[in-house]
């Protein structure tokens, strides 16, 4: 998942950019009765109400069972513990971990001790 991403917040009643997923990479966009927040990657720009730029993303390797019990919370609870904030998605066979570019190095410190990264 090389590259930046950026979360965005749109109200919930505003329709999904028509060409959000058309480009490359990775995006998301989950819709609640509150939000439709996006994730996508930073080059692309679509008109949002709130965003929040320079994410960068690790996949959780996968295909993840759903009676695997436990990684999310010890992959989030090392990088709590080492003070990085965190933004997850999960889809049908993984999890996603948005971490902010600037706790990059602290975050591959913390995720090293409890997974494997690879090079």
């Amino acid at each position: 998942m090389a590259g930046r991403y950026c979360v965005a917040r749109l109200a919930a009643d505003v329709a999904i950019p028509p060409d959000f997923f058309t480009g490359e990479g990775f995006v998301s966009a989950t819709r609640t009765n509150d939000e439709l927040s996006l994730v996508y990657p930073a080059e692309c720009s679509f008109e949002v109400q709130k965003q929040e730029p320079d994410w960068v993303g690790f996949m959780v390797a996968g295909p993840l069972e759903f009676s695997e019990t436990g990684i999310l919370s010890r992959l989030s609870g090392a990088l709590a513990d080492a003070g990085v904030s965190l933004f997850a998605i999960s889809t049908f066979d993984t999890d996603y971990l948005f971490i902010k570019m600037d706790q990059k190095e602290m975050a591959l410190a913390a995720l090293a001790k409890v997974a494997q990264i690879p090079d």
